[in-house]
């Protein structure tokens, strides 16, 4: 017997360069550097859209999005979890609840949490109770506490919500 739910886990890194902001959860977040991508560099989104694209058995981020293709050159990640969550209703899946981490020295999140969770439960078509922001750092290890990058994690539950 299946319960009808399923649960897909993301995880993204990305390198820093020179820049003046990152951008995490869709919120342009001022930092003393930027993020080296073929994109916007999203790893909140990128992570989550891994997770749901796991969660529902539809590869990963990159099939659907591959950074050899230039049209996705500096793109907004907002539209890849959109999709995510596009091809999940087709498959009658809905969206029950994300979990996402962020692993970094810096920049400090905390008050840029309820944006980032406001803009994932917009397109994901959830309460914003249902998105949780966490972050913490590597305690000055490896090459995030080097500040030489920045990494997410992200665990995304569906349940189907009607027959395929």
């Amino acid at each position: 017997m299946t319960t009808g739910l399923r649960i897909g886990q993301g995880y993204d890194v990305h390198a820093f360069e020179a820049g003046d902001h990152v951008t995490l959860g869709g919120v342009k977040i001022p930092h003393t550097q930027g993020i080296k991508a073929h994109s916007d560099g999203d790893v909140v989104l990128h992570a989550l859209c891994d997770a749901l694209l796991g969660a529902g058995a539809l590869g990963d981020i990159g099939m659907h999005f591959p950074d050899s293709d230039p049209a996705w050159r500096g793109a907004d990640s907002r539209q890849f979890v959109r999709h995510a969550r596009s091809l999940l209703r087709q498959r009658g899946f809905a969206v029950v609840n994300v979990d996402v981490t962020v692993l970094a020295e810096a920049p400090r999140l905390g008050r840029h949490r309820d944006a980032m969770r406001a803009n994932i439960s917009a397109d994901l078509g959830i309460a914003p109770d249902r998105v949780n922001i966490k972050a913490t750092t590597s305690e000055a290890l490896g090459f995030i506490g080097r500040r030489e990058g920045i990494a997410c994690q992200a665990i995304a539950l569906l349940e189907e919500v009607s027959s395929q």
